[in-house]
């Protein structure tokens, strides 16, 4: 099986919160990183701070076939159109990956148009912050949380491993290999679902500034997530428009249980849904 080892030279294309997360925790372990990202002020601020070794705003065959691996932290359609466009600057034998939150056709299309000699391990670690940008970009994020690979029958198990090693290094706890069409299933009802709620709760009542003053820890717990990237989620919800739709489904059919039940002062299936909620919710404080 391939291990990650230091001598690899390790991209990062799109240096915003995850990509400068990966370089931060990566650079940690002695792996030379380099940068392609729009912004000089990116590419300025992470050399400062020591996150990558070196950077650069254009992308030329001449930096990019450097790299032994390369990690895609671009918005799906971003990251379609610079494979399109740049693929022939890879090195041969190269692997690369992501960390795109839809994988459906993002994954089909790549691995489709992708040379023959370079490999794509589609990945998507489960972990961010309510902030944006590299300026906020810290490897300590990754401690703990998950990370799924969507493998297919065009990967090699060496690549694969190679994903599953960085995911290590990177201190993922929990490292799961499932298919791109479970994955979008999964990510539409635990992460997109769960922001549309959180936006529908925040844009139902115009009064946000007085109740502000009066929320307690669950309204805020509730709304963490509904400070959002309008543009990112916009073009995920998209991606993953059938299965979100799904589970938006799925959700109004149990809420509405739970409002029938307390038109009609229905105490045990309230008490029912309660007990239900409860013993399930107890899974993730294990």
């Amino acid at each position: 099986m391939a291990k990650l080892v230091v001598d690899r030279k390790i991209l990062i294309v799109g240096l915003g919160l995850i990509g400068g997360s990966y370089a931060e925790g990566l650079r940690r372990y002695g792996f030379e990183v380099g940068a392609i990202t729009r912004s000089e002020e990116s590419i300025d601020f992470a050399l400062e701070k020591g996150i990558i070794d070196h950077g650069q705003t254009e992308v030329t065959e001449e930096y990019v076939s450097q790299f032994d691996i390369v990690i895609f932290a671009l918005y799906p359609q971003t990251f379609r159109d610079w494979i399109r466009d740049y693929q022939h600057c890879f090195k041969s034998g190269a692997v690369i990956s992501d960390v795109t939150g839809v994988k459906g056709t993002v994954v089909e299309e790549i691995q489709t148009m992708l040379r023959s000699d370079v490999e794509f391990v589609p990945a998507h670690p489960m972990a961010g912050r309510e902030v944006y940008g590299v300026k906020n970009s810290n490897a300590d994020i990754f401690a703990g949380a998950n990370f799924i690979i969507t493998p297919t029958e065009k990967n090699s198990p060496q690549a694969v491993e190679l994903i599953y090693s960085m995911a290590q290094l990177l201190g993922f706890k929990k490292i799961s290999s499932i298919t791109p069409q479970e994955h979008d299933e999964m990510i539409g009802f635990l992460s997109q679902l769960t922001h549309c709620i959180a936006v529908a709760l925040m844009t139902c009542k115009d009064d946000a500034t007085s109740l502000a003053r009066y929320s307690g820890d669950s309204f805020r717990d509730l709304t963490r997530i509904a400070r959002i990237n309008e543009n990112m989620w916009t073009e995920l919800f998209l991606e993953n428009k059938d299965q979100l739709l799904k589970q938006m489904t799925l959700f109004m059919e149990k809420f509405s249980e739970l409002k029938e039940a307390l038109q009609n002062a229905d105490e045990e299936s309230l008490k029912d849904m309660m007990r239900l909620s409860s013993e399930r919710r107890a899974h993730f404080d294990k």
